[in-house]
């Protein structure tokens, strides 16, 4: 009997071959960098590259601690922020300001051992197992792709530092995918209702294939490249140095509040600071 190829584990299987290879791109970037340049300032306000390279080792140990030890977890997640949190202090900033502290050989090496850690915690972990987070609970292969799309994010910042243009991959589709998925999210954090109202992407993808998420005929519809939606949603490119266009009230509501990662609105970039 021939085998589904679209079983919840084989789903985890294939996006954890894209994190695999995400990472590897922007390990390329850093990996042959001289200690000093590990200092040059990423369009992140106030983070360098290292404090880049440490925030994404940082969310590994909170990702395998979730997967391996949901309860673990929570209590963890109790007891450092909430510390943290009572004297003023960001635990993300706390993180990854601690990080850059290292040296940059040593930070590589536990970048690439806690990424590789990841790997195997959301392998191992069952398919239809919700993982406790800083937002909503999600399963293996949500999890896999919120540290897929958070390590193409942070690749921006440290592509753009370098003056670097990436080539855009198949693997926007999965952060294209996430950005639908929290189109409420986004409204919520900013103290609006969720919107009823579906909302369409047509996007076109790095080999001009047509990308298509939500229902068709929905009244509400961004089109345009799925490189600048992906940047978009994560808050890479000021909306109006993107090539997306918004029909219906929904959509046009959304554009300027969308984000994908869990956490506070962010400040996003200013108009004309990718060009």
């Amino acid at each position: 009997m021939p085998t589904n190829p679209n079983t919840p584990e084989d789903v985890l299987r294939g996006l954890l071959a894209d994190l695999r290879a995400e990472s590897a791109v922007l390990d390329a970037l850093v990996a042959e960098l001289p200690v000093a340049e590990w200092a040059r300032p990423t369009p992140a306000e106030g983070w360098t590259i290292a404090h880049q390279i440490a925030h994404l080792a940082w969310t590994d140990d909170w990702t395998n601690c979730s997967a391996r030890d949901g309860d673990a977890f929570t209590a963890a997640i109790g007891s450092h922020f909430g510390s943290l949190l009572a004297a003023g202090r960001d635990p993300v900033e706390e993180g990854a300001t601690e990080g850059s502290a290292e040296e940059p050989p040593a930070l590589l090496a536990r970048w690439r051992a806690g990424r590789e850690d990841v790997q195997a915690a959301l392998a191992a972990a069952p398919a239809d197992v919700r993982l406790p987070w800083f937002g909503p609970s999600m399963k293996p292969a949500s999890m896999a792709t919120a540290r897929l799309m958070e390590t193409w994010a942070h690749g921006q910042d440290v592509a753009d530092a370098l003056g670097v243009v990436r080539e855009p991959s198949a693997r926007l589709r999965h952060i294209a995918h996430l950005g639908l998925r929290t189109l409420g999210f986004a409204f919520t954090l900013h103290g609006r209702p969720a919107p009823q109202d579906p909302v369409r992407l047509e996007l076109t993808a790095p080999d001009g294939t047509l990308w298509t998420f939500g229902p068709p005929g929905a009244a509400d519809l961004v089109s345009g490249p799925a490189l600048d939606f992906c940047l978009l949603v994560t808050q890479r490119r000021h909306p109006d140095d993107l090539t997306l266009t918004a029909t219906g009230r929904t959509a046009t509501a959304w554009l300027p509040i969308a984000q994908v990662f869990a956490g506070a609105p962010g400040k996003g970039r200013q108009a004309g600071a990718g060009s």
